[in-house]
């Protein structure tokens, strides 16, 4: 027998919540074969079966947190799948001939039971108690996505809606629906939380209880960038195969200005500050499974063409829950850009232990007084830098933010920049 043991996930994570078991007891294992998904704090992991045989034991279950080293099951590494006998008990049961077909009959009902589906498609599943077989899908391999199960869901709650009091047959989930003791008759639903977004929910707030959190704004036009992409969208795509978008302007701009006040690219360590010396900018990224903040490592050293591609291989990564650790650790400074979702104005929240965030938001034309007698529409951008006080002044958040301002108004000047 070989025990099944949780691996060194991080040299910061200690333990973890098992999203899924993606073989069951009786399954054959292959060593190298994915055995279990694990939800950390940063990023979900497949562990690998580290021997061949048959799952016989499972001491953990889908939901619970497992630490690193625990045992949570059990590989018999001379065993058979389960419904196979020796050929002495086949022979001595003869009668059991349509029985072994019958035992080969439900094993595979039961593969066909198991779709394949994307670990953020079977966590959703989970949460709101959808059984993935009932789930339609246009993927040619058939494979479940989680638009498919948001749509299922849609689909099944309009569905419902006419027939409430008809009770469900089958056993309620773990994320059933339930009216607590003070809204009773009112429908509603309890979703337990992911150890991600838990994770978000204490970091945002202790953020908030630790730092000495402000906010300043100012407002860019975005004309002069608009025009250089517009100019040079084209031939930039054909020599780098990748877009040029808005964010490598703004990352260009955030490393000099950074450059110029190196309190924002530092950090608080007891009574000390660490003063750092290199330029790993974080990109927040909308992801299934939660906000993410993955890095573009030495981005001071990168062109154009390597921030966009960088940003685009990232962001591929968190859509399909494939970030690293290393992709989140670390990072000196972070921009957020809510405009992707229509937002004119937010006050970002620091990502700790950094001391800035800049906020991006929507482009919006606005009327703006070009001299004393003339007013033109332009795309006009507000843009908002969150900072810690307790070592960074105003003067020096208000400086850093009208510096990004001029860089992006005078795109040239971020080729004299480097």
């Amino acid at each position: 027998m070989a025990e099944i043991k949780v691996p060194e996930l991080a040299e910061s994570i200690t333990e973890g919540t098992i999203a899924q078991w993606l073989k069951q007891p009786g399954d054959v294992v292959e060593k190298g074969e994915y055995l279990l998904e694990v939800e950390t704090d940063k990023v979900n992991v497949e562990l690998t079966a580290e021997f061949s045989g048959v799952l016989k034991e499972l001491h953990k279950e889908s939901g619970d947190t497992v630490q690193v080293g625990e045992t949570i099951g059990v590989i018999d590494e001379s065993g058979e799948a389960s419904g196979s006998q020796p050929e002495a008990a086949k022979q001595e049961a003869q009668p059991s001939a349509a029985v072994q077909q019958d035992d080969v009959e439900v094993k595979a009902e039961e593969k066909k039971q198991r779709p394949i589906a994307s670990p953020s498609a079977r966590k959703l599943a989970r949460e709101r108690g959808i059984d993935l077989q009932q789930v339609q899908t246009a993927d040619p391999l058939g494979r479940v996505r989680k638009q498919d199960v948001e749509s299922f869901s849609g689909q099944n709650v309009q569905n419902q809606q006419p027939q409430a009091e008809t009770p469900k047959p089958a056993a309620a989930p773990k994320t059933a629906v339930s009216a607590p003791e003070d809204v009773p008759g009112k429908p509603v639903e309890r979703i337990k939380m992911s150890r991600r977004r838990q994770t978000i929910a204490n970091r945002l707030v202790e953020v908030q209880q630790t730092a000495a959190m402000l906010t300043t704004f100012n407002e860019v036009d975005m004309t002069a960038v608009m025009e250089v992409r517009k100019r040079r969208k084209d031939k930039f795509f054909e020599q780098h195969d990748v877009r040029l978008g808005f964010m490598s302007f703004f990352t260009k701009a955030v490393v000099a200005a950074l450059k110029q006040f190196p309190l924002l690219n530092a950090e608080i360590q007891g009574n000390e500050i660490l003063m750092k010396k290199f330029y790993d900018i974080g990109i927040a990224v909308s992801a299934p499974e939660g906000l993410v903040v993955p890095v573009v490592r030495d981005a001071d050293r990168l062109n154009f063409a390597g921030i966009e591609g960088e940003i685009l291989n990232l962001a591929k990564k968190a859509r399909d829950n494939k970030l690293s650790l290393s992709d989140l650790q670390g990072g000196t400074f972070t921009i957020t850009n809510g405009g992707v979702f229509g937002s004119l104005l937010s006050t970002p929240i620091l990502n700790g232990p950094q001391v800035g965030i800049l906020g991006m938001h929507k482009i919006q034309l606005r009327p703006v007084a070009i001299d004393e007698e003339r007013m033109e529409n332009r795309p006009m951008m507000y843009i908002a830098l969150s900072y810690d006080h307790r070592i960074v002044d105003g003067k020096e958040a208000v400086s850093f933010l009208a510096t990004v301002k001029e860089l992006l108004e005078d795109p040239e000047s971020l080729l004299l920049e480097g």
